[in-house]
């Protein structure tokens, strides 16, 4: 996308999908990316149990190549809610099941994964989920004292996910908690006020994408993804891969 691009001028934001990432400047400012259900939510839920790496691609074609750069590898991902073929199911509890310990997942999704490559140009991006919330709130706060923190919704498709949103005001929320009279975009107060209102499970089973995974059999897959604050680890994009920080506290699933 041409033209200017937009410096924020608030402590935290949230964008409502990846888009609108082409639209503000990035460098120096801290991201995290969320796509609930279920691309960081896999790559959180795999690294607290056991995973080496995570390395996010951009399309099939990418995993396979990378795949093959890797050698022995879990290759893992989806197109448009399909599992590609001849990859492991890419929500996370299937995922874990099928084994990922001590091993690289090469991960390819239609919208988390593109929304993490598109990031990269950040001083630092986080993979955040429900599931490490706080601890990752902790940890940018203890870490990134000066820094902007954007919060980016991967959505669907050019199109804006509730599941994604609400992931946002739980983070908001928790900044919320931890810094007194914290400066909040518009979007992150409303998507705070969202989040503290909405009640869990039903809130993701009943939107759009939650709804479409619960027919395909995968209700259990979108109650795990609303875990908030189950497992304490913070995980970060390194050189292309997420992997656990070092003071990264182990986490359990369940």
């Amino acid at each position: 996308m041409s033209g200017a691009k937009i410096e924020l001028q608030h402590k935290i934001h949230v964008l409502t999908k990846k888009e609108e990432l082409d639209t503000v400047r990035v460098q120096g400012k801290v991201v995290i990316v969320l796509d609930v259900l279920f691309a960081t939510t896999t790559m959180v839920a795999v690294l607290a149990n056991g995973a080496r790496e995570v390395v996010p691609v951009l399309d099939e074609a990418a995993a396979r190549a990378c795949a093959k750069g890797i050698g022995e590898c879990v290759l893992a991902g989806e197109l448009y809610a399909e599992t590609l073929p001849g990859f492991a199911h890419p929500a996370p509890l299937a995922l874990i099941e099928h084994g990922v310990r001590d091993k690289t997942v090469v991960y390819s999704t239609t919208n988390g994964t593109v929304a993490m490559t598109d990031a990269a140009g950040a001083a630092r991006v986080y993979c955040g989920a429900l599931l490490n919330a706080r601890r990752l709130v902790e940890h940018i706060v203890a870490n990134h004292a000066r820094e902007t923190v954007l919060i980016l919704c991967s959505g669907s498709g050019n199109n804006f996910n509730y599941e994604d949103f609400y992931g946002a005001g739980c983070f908001v929320d928790r900044f919320s908690e931890v810094m007194k009279n914290v400066d909040l975009s518009d979007a992150a107060r409303a998507s705070r006020d969202l989040y503290r209102q909405a009640r869990l499970p039903d809130a993701l089973l009943e939107c759009r994408v939650g709804a479409m995974m619960a027919k395909r059999g995968l209700r259990r897959e979108v109650e795990y993804a609303c875990k908030v604050d189950s497992l304490p680890v913070v995980t970060a994009l390194e050189d292309g891969r997420v992997r656990l920080v070092s003071d990264s506290a182990p986490g359990r699933s369940g």
